[in-house]
């Protein structure tokens, strides 16, 4: 269970059904700063809550917890780059430096050039060497994560 895609696919789900995070918190009977933890993976719902959220949604607990990301768009991680760039950085600019210089680490010279382009004023060199070496199950789980991530922002289907 991926606690990051979970945050992500609840903050869809609210979005797309057109709540705020109050209007939902008062739809549940529960404060707004609990949905806040859930979106940004900070805690998951409980299981009554999850079954509260299944119903207005109109999805099963099931898919609260695995979402559906079909068709995926992004399935490598260099295909980022066919993002338009306005919207690649929003994206990237959700995901913590360090989780993103990592994936970075066993990304081709072209893909590290546009990211560096977008982020002008992070340090990517400095980062990768305060990081060091590192493993490369680590840099391709961290470039998968990145993948479901767009997959889910951009490409879910609800």
């Amino acid at each position: 269970m991926n606690t990051k895609i979970i945050s992500r696919y609840l903050q869809l789900l609210r979005k797309t059904n057109h709540y705020t995070q109050d209007d939902l918190a008062a739809r549940l009977d529960i404060s707004r700063q609990a949905i806040s933890k859930w979106e940004t993976g900070t805690a998951i719902p409980d299981i009554e809550i999850l079954l509260e959220l299944s119903k207005i949604y109109g999805v099963t607990i099931n898919d609260l917890l695995e979402p559906k990301i079909q068709p995926q768009k992004i399935t490598n991680f260099e295909q980022i780059s066919s993002i338009p760039e306005i919207e690649l950085r929003e994206i990237l600019g959700q995901i913590d430096i360090r989780s993103l210089t990592i994936a970075l680490m066993g990304a081709s010279p072209k893909l590290n050039h546009l990211i560096e382009k977008l982020f002008p004023d992070i340090d990517f060199g400095g980062l990768r060497h305060a990081i060091g070496r590192i493993r490369i199950e680590v840099v391709e789980n961290m470039q998968n994560e990145i993948i479901s991530l767009i997959n889910l922002q951009y490409y879910v289907c609800i």
